[in-house]
């Protein structure tokens, strides 16, 4: 009787469900309690197990779950302070590098060494100049990307001795967090990456008295520009903490003044918003165009203003586009996963589409995050028989992540389980929180240089377009940007077959329809070398397309007859594999816009032109772009 009455209380144990969610604040959902199933083994009560040790195992449970709420909330708390960078990864790293360095004297020695030859070089520069004036050539040259020390006033006395001894300094340091043997390359690059950001915040660009280009601005107006500076400051720090956009967003209005090419909404579901353009020609070419942009932005990047927008552009090429538009993701989305993106994203605009241009093939282009989403849609229907798609386009999108640039400093188990507390209390990724990580990336050019030109040189830059949009930042929910990041960055599923797509792996290998990649060549977001890569995971035709400028200035390329060039190349299903450095031997160059370029290689993949569709199709459109998901904040 006992023998069964225990197993009834241990039946009863392990199949009472869990207790509600803990709710955190504003009401979000922190995490549930774990049910029995979720408990070790060991843990679950068995029959021979007395009813006092049955209640000390229920106990546990809570302790457990309030265990995990606890270290949760307060790596939390710390990542409010610490732009979402985890203290131990960080400590993790220069433990590694300062243990190896400690194990090795020879390098210790070679530092000491080359300490002392910098310091030589360096009086002996000095000593020039006190005879040559400033005509004397420098001991030392600043990288070809840094314009810090550019300036006339650089190279004249005391500010060259100032300049010439911090980069002496700062290649000291990166001698000496690299080349260490046995530090994991990683911690290498986190230990010489959060190195240049201590020193770039001591450089002598940064405060006055040893900014000769500053002082000079100083006494030319009287220190007002010092007074000017201040304001912007304040003005500055009212905005964000009153959660305000910069100034000049205002003189961008979406709608108004940005994303105003003439269109309708034509569908509509809880993640997002389809966009059909009204067609700029007479005849169109009868296979659409729909675009997956990243969720990471507003899709309007790619419909800025009137003069550099990529759907006006394609429109006027004679192309039915189409643009999902994607909700900016709240609280209550936050179990939001990559196949609901899949899904709900270009799968229902695929479903939409269909039935305002029935039995057309489609040219799918994706940008950034949305290009890795639609090369995995891509691979999905392939593997499911599914032939709508006519091409695959993918500008700046990843589909190997293990060169993803400097944005791997912030990919490893450690950080992830740091950022993943962060965004488990809230529900998502704030978009302060994503800004941080890539202004860090350039902090050179988007931190210190503004700092020094709007604070201390009085100087407000004047706001553009893209800038306006780029401060109209987004959230991504908890659980997708989980999965993206350590099925993609981390464990690099998509590239080696483990990618699930509807509960099966999917294989770019499937992928037969011709590809149109774009790479741009200052990428610190999608490095276009890790881009190139499509070439070794598919079995098809790809063109692959090197443009300069970075992540966003080199897509949005309109020709309008600013110095831009590019170089591509098409490589064959049944050619051999072409590495990137023979590549861009052979590529060949051409000058402007590679716009044109791309709307030629769709020409060539296109039918006949035909009378432009209704808008629609025979569904009563829900409203006038831009939509109502684009203005959510």
């Amino acid at each position: 009787m006992a023998a069964g009455r225990a197993t009834d209380t241990a039946a009863a144990i392990s199949s009472k469900p869990a207790p509600d969610n803990v709710r955190g604040p504003a009401g979000t959902v922190l995490r549930p309690f774990p049910a029995a199933a979720e408990v070790p083994a060991d843990r679950i009560p068995s029959a021979q197990e007395s009813p006092a040790s049955q209640i000390d195992a229920r106990d546990s449970f809570a302790v457990t779950a309030l265990a995990d709420i606890i270290d949760r909330s307060l790596h939390a708390a710390g990542a409010r302070f610490t732009a979402g960078l985890s203290p131990a990864a960080l400590a993790h790293a220069y433990l590694d590098w300062v243990t190896h360095l400690t194990y090795a004297p020879g390098k210790r020695v070679q530092l000491v060494d080359k300490a002392t030859r910098k310091a030589v070089r360096f009086a002996n520069y000095a000593s020039r100049c006190a005879v040559a004036g400033h005509e004397a050539p420098c001991c030392i040259e600043p990288l070809p990307q840094d314009k810090r020390f550019a300036g006339e006033g650089w190279h004249k006395w005391p500010y060259n001795l100032v300049h010439q001894a911090f980069l002496l300094h700062q290649q000291w340091w990166h001698n000496a967090t690299t080349g260490i043997r046995g530090v994991t390359k990683q911690h290498e690059s986190m230990v010489e990456f959060t190195s240049r950001q201590i020193l770039d915040t001591f450089s002598p660009s940064n405060f006055i008295l040893t900014n000769p280009e500053v002082l000079q601005h100083t006494f030319k107006n009287g220190g007002m520009n010092l007074v000017r500076g201040l304001q912007n400051l304040v003005e500055d720090w009212e905005r964000s903490i009153s959660g305000k956009k910069p100034v000049g967003t205002e003189n961008f209005v979406v709608g108004r003044d940005l994303a105003v090419t003439p269109g309708k909404v034509i569908y509509r579901n809880r993640l997002i918003e389809l966009i059909q353009y009204a067609p700029a020609t007479d005849r169109v070419r009868p296979e659409p165009v729909l675009i997956v942009p990243a969720w990471i932005m507003k899709y309007y990047i790619l419909d800025l203003s009137p003069q550099n927008s990529l759907v006006k552009y394609l429109t006027q090429q004679g192309f039915t586009v189409f643009m999902i538009s994607w909700k900016n993701p709240g609280p209550d989305d936050r179990d939001l996963g990559m196949n609901d993106y899949r899904t709900l994203g270009p799968m229902a605009a695929l479903d939409a589409l269909g039935a305002v241009v029935p039995d057309r093939k489609v040219h799918a282009v994706g940008y950034c995050l949305g290009g890795t989403l639609l090369a995995i849609t891509a691979a999905a229907m392939a593997r499911d028989g599914d032939d709508r798609l006519k091409s695959l386009t993918m500008f700046a999108a990843q589909t190997d992540f293990t060169e993803a640039g400097e944005l791997m400093l912030f990919i490893n188990e450690g950080q992830l389980a740091f950022l993943e507390d962060m965004m488990w209390e809230q529900g998502f990724l704030d978009s302060r929180q994503m800004a941080g990580a890539f202004q860090m990336l350039r902090s050179n050019d988007l931190v210190w240089s503004r700092i020094v030109r709007e604070y201390l040189m009085g100087e407000r830059q004047p706001m553009t377009d893209l800038m306006a949009w780029n401060a109209d930042a987004t959230r991504m929910p908890y659980r997708m940007h989980s999965e993206y990041l350590r099925r993609l960055f981390l464990d690099n599923d998509l590239a080696e077959g483990r990618f699930e797509a509807g509960d099966k792996p999917v294989a770019l290998t499937d992928v037969r329809v011709p590809i149109f990649a774009v790479g741009t060549e200052r990428d610190h977001v999608a490095p276009w070398r890790s881009t190139y890569k499509i070439h070794l995971l598919t079995d098809t035709e790809v063109t692959y397309l090197l443009t300069t400028g970075g992540h966003n200035v080199g897509i949005v390329s309109e020709p309008n007859g600013r110095a831009r060039s590019f170089r591509v190349m098409t490589k064959n299903a049944s050619n051999r594999y072409v590495d990137p450095a023979t590549w861009l031997v052979q590529a060949a160059q051409k000058q402007g816009s590679w716009w044109p370029e791309w709307t030629a290689w769709l020409n060539a993949r296109s039918g006949e032109p035909i009378v432009p569709p209704n808008i629609g199709g025979v569904v009563v459109p829900l409203g006038e772009a831009p939509g109502s998901y684009v203005l959510q904040e």
